[in-house]
Formats: structure tokens, C-alpha cells, sequence
């Protein structure tokens, strides 16, 4: 019996040129190379310029995608994007990058799930192609968080960077299995009781101000080994594989020792977990599809590949997603 699949076409991405390393930082706050790598595995970061936004950002990685799947903003059903940090309040940053693809038709959203927003957004586009509401779905993690960051509060500002990353669905059949191409599952989880464990304490209803993270760092690491681990095994058992059916690992970039953690998990060679944590810091909803496009784009993720992906973020928000590439 066949099933509807979201076949991944093409995978893009976007960096600032502007480069932050932990030496700039050091000159300014109390901190020191040796403090970020050894709490983080951070070496660098990328900051949006005066006058980028998270549009600017999608839009670039968007294109890129967009052109090594040989199509055009128009070829487009649907557009998810997850952000963090949308241009304005409203309307969806989805609607300017829908405008600026020239995608005249279909629809355009935001979603927000922080750290987990990719992870999340490609749940939201894949059930769209699974139930034939869209044929083609352009799915974004973008962010310039370097906009709420306290440059001055150097648990938080070391942590983090600007990006985007980009990838394209299309619907397809399979045997419904796990050696189908495509996103062969999604499982998203939430917990709201830990909600000021990581959070921005601005927002137009509370205080009319953008505000600035705040984040309890040992705290957010205990949760996210363990609700990690937890999407992982949810994701194995839901597709019937085992552990050492995964080629890749793809995670969320946010500390050297959870991703190590997750592939030790797996009992995934070093080489087969993707990092990029040390050159792009934590780019939010943007790190899984940056280091996705990386691996994809330099020959590294081949096509027929099972790939991991996992995250988590303020909320909390969790989950993952396995793709046959």
C-alpha cells in the first residue's frame, strides 16, 4: 500500500559575513576562549549587520535551496518558517520571504518553538504534504538572536549567533517503511512548568519591550540530556530501526557535550554526528537546517541516508525527526 511522503529535494543556507570570535569577546565582558570551549566547544559566531533582519536572512537560504532544487519562490505551496526573531510582531516573517520568493499563491506562517522551531516547522509542512493540502513546502530556520541578547551578561551572549538554514519538500510516495525516502517521522513535545528556565523577558503583552535572554544554564542542560535521549528513542522505535541503522546525526548545536552525549547514545562514530557549534555558536532554529545543508552540500549526506535530528529549546520544547535523504 503506497503512503504520502515529504521528499526532501535540497537542503540551502546562510551565515552573516560578520564573524565574532571568543578573542572579540574576551575584550569586552569578563570571559576567555579557553572558558567558552571548554563549557560549550564555541570558538565563533556569526552577527547579522546593522540593518539585516531574519528576513534578509531566510530569503538568502531560501534562494539557495531553491536553486539547487532547479525551482523558482513560484514552483511553492506553502512556506513554514521558524523564528525566534521575527522582523515585527506582525505579520508572519513568512509573508515577506513569500513576497520576495515571488510565490504568488498558497500560504506562508511563522512558527515558534525556539530552539526546536525547525524541528517543529518540518513537522508542520510534512503533515500539510501527507494530508494533500500542499505539494511543495519550503521549510526555514532563521534567526538573528543576537538581537535579545545582554552583551553584558557573559552566560548568555557567549552562546549564541545569527544564521539561517533552509530545506525543500515535496510530496511523494512510499511503501510506508523506514527504507522510504523522506521524513519518515516527527515527535514533538512540550513542557511549559520549566517556562523561566530559558526565556526573553520582554513581549508586547507583558511589558511592550523586546527584552533580553535569561537562561538557568545547568538546568536547561540536566532536561535536555534526558528529553533528548527521549525524542531519539521515540523516533527509532516509531520507524522500527535500530540505533545502528542511523547514518547521521544531525542535532541541534547548542553544547559540544549534549551533542557528544546523543552520539555516544547512538554509538555513532564521531564523524557521523555533524558539528558546526564551534563555528556558528547556538543559532536557535537555524542550527539543525545550517548543519543539515552543510553536510548535504559538501557530499557528506548522501542520498538513501538515514539522518537523525533532534532539539530543544525554551519552554521547554522538544523533539526530532527521522529523514531517508
Amino acid at each position: 500500500m503506497n503512503t504520502r511522503r515529504s521528499i526532501v529535494l535540497s537542503a540551502g543556507s546562510y551565515l552573516p559575513r560578520n564573524i565574532v570570535t571568543n578573542a572579540d569577546l574576551a575584550a569586552r565582558i569578563d570571559t576567555s576562549d579557553e572558558w567558552i570551549r571548554q563549557r560549550t566547544g564555541i570558538g565563533q559566531r556569526h552577527i547579522a549587520a546593522d540593518g539585516e533582519l531574519t528576513s534578509d536572512l531566510a530569503v538568502h537560504a531560501a534562494e539557495q535551496a531553491l536553486h539547487h532544487a532547479g525551482l523558482r519562490g513560484a514552483d511553492l505551496d506553502v512556506i513554514v518558517l521558524a523564528t525566534t526573531t521575527p522582523d515585527h510582531t506582525f505579520p508572519a516573517t513568512a509573508t515577506k520571504v513569500q513576497d520576495r520568493l515571488g510565490m504568488k499563491g498558497g500560504f506562508a506562517l511563522d512558527v515558534q518553538a525556539v530552539c526546536s522551531g525547525f524541528v517543529y516547522a518540518l513537522a508542520v509542512a510534512d503533515n500539510f504534504l501527507r494530508c494533500g493540502q500542499a505539494k511543495r513546502a519550503l521549510v526555514i530556520g532563521a534567526e538573528t538572536f543576537s538581537r535579545i541578547l545582554d552583551w553584558n551578561d557573559r552566560n548568555t551572549c557567549v552562546l549564541f549567533g545569527d544564521g539561517a538554514g533552509a530545506v525543500i519538500l515535496e510530496a511523494g510516495e512510499g511503501e510506508g517503511n523506514a527504507k522510504d525516502r523522506g521524513v519518515l517521522c516527527t515527535h514533538l513535545f512540550s513542557d511549559g512548568a520549566h517556562y523561566d528556565k530559558l526565556y526573553v523577558d520582554g513581549g508586547p503583552s507583558a511589558t511592550q519591550t523586546t527584552g533580553v535572554v535569561h537562561m538557568e544554564g545547568k538546568e536547561v542542560f540536566r532536561h535536555a540530556v534526558v528529553n533528548l535521549a527521549a525524542a531519539v528513542d521515540a523516533a527509532i522505535a516509531s520507524a522500527g530501526i535500530s540505533p545502528e541503522d542511523v547514518d547521521w546525526l544531525v542535532p541541534h548545536q547548542a553544547n559540544r557535550r549534549i551533542i557528544d552525549s546523543m552520539g555516544n547514545k547512538l554509538k555513532l562514530p564521531p564523524e557521523k554526528v555533524v558539528v558546526t557549534v564551534d563555528r556558528h555558536a547556538n543559532t536557535s532554529a537555524a542550527s539543525i537546517p545550517l548543519a543539515f545543508a552543510e553536510a548535504v552540500n559538501d557530499g557528506r549526506i548522501q542520498r538513501g541516508q538515514l539522518v537523525l535530528m533532534e532539539a530543544m529549546g525554551g519552554g521547554f520544547t522538544w523533539g526530532s525527526a527521522l529523514i531517508r535523504y
